[in-house]
């Protein structure tokens, strides 16, 4: 194995600020060796929704996803916000190539089960193409992945980015040393989260059980945080939470978790 691979995933504090998402990119477009880009949808297609008279229908945070949502999350995720992240890419010099789960079967996925909610064209990922991505990558592009995965039946899914970067790197780790990195808009994970410098820079699973249970984890962070200890308990070589300075040579704040 030897081979390092970053796996990086961005969300839309960084997708809807225009500065941001440039300053980030060429961060990214700087790190070297092979590397992954997993990036959310942000508030575009909410906006595209509410302008096409489609009302958006959400549960605990989370969209469900009807044919006409689907449409529209497919063309803003995989079309608007993917290429002009690929465009913002190879105007860095970094060869990238924009994908979803379907092409090149890279992300095959299941539809969540009606009960006991029903989301919709909701996917969870069932597996990742490893041959397929490796040639991308054997090949000197870096793929940017879209949250939009399929279920190989011809149907697109609507399928949590969060999820595919923590799948992907699962996926990757048979063949490198992989590293997650989750990039969102605080530093790391905080002790307190009115104190946007109480990092805590290092979380085992132990650790992680006693922030749970004082609450002193964010409702909102659960999920990230069950995506990458699921990551590390699948072999993926290290896991980062931060914000987009963690790209940046030298940075030290940051939140590193292990098992």
């Amino acid at each position: 194995m030897g081979n390092k691979l970053r796996i990086v995933k961005i969300g839309g504090n960084i997708i809807d600020d225009p500065q941001k998402l440039e300053d980030f990119l060429v961060d990214f477009a700087l790190l070297t060796g092979p590397k992954i880009l997993v990036h959310g949808g942000g508030k575009l297609a909410t906006q595209l929704s509410k302008k096409l008279g489609v009302e958006t229908q959400m549960v605990d945070g989370r969209r469900i996803t009807t044919s006409e949502d689907l449409d529209i999350v497919v063309m803003v995720y995989a079309g608007l916000i993917n290429k002009k992240i690929v465009a913002g890419l190879q105007g860095k010099g970094c060869n990238a190539i924009g994908l979803s789960g379907a092409d090149a079967e890279c992300l095959r996925a299941s539809k969540r089960p009606v009960n006991p909610i029903d989301f919709g064209w909701v996917g969870d990922i069932e597996s990742v193409n490893v041959p397929s991505i490796r040639l991308f990558l054997d090949a000197g592009f870096t793929p940017v992945f879209c949250a939009i995965s399929h279920d190989s039946k011809g149907h697109l899914l609507n399928t949590n980015a969060d999820t595919i970067a923590s799948e992907l790197a699962i996926g990757m780790s048979g063949h490198f040393e992989t590293e997650l990195i989750y990039c969102f808009e605080k530093k790391g994970v905080l002790e307190n989260v009115e104190d946007d410098e109480s990092v805590i820079p290092h979380i085992n699973t132990a650790r992680y059980r006693e922030l749970k249970e004082s609450g002193a984890i964010h409702k909102g962070m659960l999920p990230k945080m069950e995506n990458c200890f699921h990551a590390l308990e699948k072999k993926v070589y290290r896991v980062t939470i931060g914000s987009p300075e963690v790209l940046k040579p030298g940075n030290r704040l940051f939140t590193t978790l292990t098992l």
